[in-house]
């Protein structure tokens, strides 16, 4: 598969991820906020890898959004403000995960 493919795929899979965490958030019938915050870790994971897969990046299998973020920075380094943001989300996801 090409780099191009491989981006695509992932990001078609943020923006499930996206949709799925928008549904779950407007649900005023009881909304899971375990699945908000799991899509949204997930959402923001599957856009950082393709962010690496892009530049050509290799990354290793890893749900933490700092980890990705520290590869990312060698080509965004703007990026770097996001980092407690990212920190958060990734707690929040991985603690929903767990539940």
């Amino acid at each position: 598969m090409n780099r191009k493919t491989i981006v695509l795929e992932w990001v078609e899979k943020a923006e499930g991820d996206f949709r799925v965490m928008q549904r779950e958030h407007r649900n005023r019938r009881g909304p899971c906020h375990d699945a908000v915050c799991f899509h949204a870790q997930q959402c923001v994971e599957k856009y950082l890898k393709p962010r690496l897969s892009q530049s050509g990046i290799a990354f290793a299998k890893t749900h933490s959004l700092p980890a990705l973020l520290d590869q990312a920075l060698a080509v965004e380094p703007l990026w770097e403000v996001f980092r407690n943001d990212l920190a958060f989300l990734s707690a929040l996801g991985m603690a929903a995960l767990s539940r």
